[in-house]
């Protein structure tokens, strides 16, 4: 029997989500208080940062290229890649280094014990999933994103495991680009084979995070037929960057 192809907008792995989680109209999706910001400081910059940059290199022997592309950005961005590992996130955040970047994700990675309270940490921000929550949403985002910060989209919304094409995005990304008239950051997380003694100890590819050129939107107007061509363009630009 032929095997069925998997859903678009629907992960391949599946995580445990026992929780619930109501996201109300007044959900605070960026905290900023001075404590809650120290401690999310702490444990970004001086825990996970030190301990996934050793982690992902001997799982991963994770290879950043093109952090040049970003070195001089000056403002607010939104930042997005294909979303092939479950912990991909980690090596985006590797990628921006010192950079205040937060990484949007399903409403299901607060239903998990524990990882809801980290990932908040961490600077992850729910999707909701309701119109009636996402006025809020959008208003929070701009701010952030006006105030310098970085918000990292997986315009493809759902994982697929160590898939290695680019598959279609969703338009969320490059509404809040236009919107806010700041670039798209592009990143591919791309694949190669283990080398040397790694070729005997691991059967999975190993990983190299692909940083590009921003790119910013050149025509005037917010409407949904710039935002579809501006989609388009940054899609070509992170296919063409595969065979590169």
């Amino acid at each position: 029997m032929e095997e069925k192809e998997p859903n678009e907008n629907e992960d391949v792995i599946h995580l445990y989500e026992p929780l619930e989680f109501d996201i109300d109209e007044n959900y605070q999706y960026i905290k900023d208080g001075k404590i809650f910001t120290f401690f999310s400081n702490l444990l970004y910059y001086g825990v996970a940062i030190p301990v996934l940059k050793v982690l992902d290199k001997i799982v991963y022997d994770l290879k950043i290229e093109g952090k040049e592309n970003i070195k001089n950005l000056k403002t607010g961005a939104i930042s997005v890649s294909n979303h092939v590992l479950v912990l991909d996130c980690t090596m985006i955040g590797l990628a921006f280094g010192l950079k205040k970047v937060y990484f949007t994700t399903r409403e299901g990675s607060f239903k998990i014990p524990f990882v809801r309270k980290l990932i908040k940490l961490l600077r992850a921000i729910p999707i909701p999933s309701k119109i009636s929550n996402q006025e809020y949403f959008v208003k929070q985002l701009d701010k952030a994103i006006q105030n310098g910060s970085i918000i990292h989209f997986y315009p493809e919304k759902a994982l697929w495991p160590y898939y290695e094409k680019i598959r279609t995005f969703k338009s969320g990304a490059f509404n809040f680009a236009i919107r806010n008239n700041v670039p798209i950051i592009p990143i591919v997380i791309t694949f190669r084979e283990p080398k040397g003694i790694r070729k005997f100890l691991k059967k999975k590819k190993d990983v190299t995070v692909k940083i590009l050129e921003p790119i910013m939107y050149k025509e005037d107007g917010y409407k949904k037929d710039n935002i579809e061509k501006f989609k388009e363009q940054v899609h070509q630009v992170m296919e063409s960057s595969l065979n590169a």
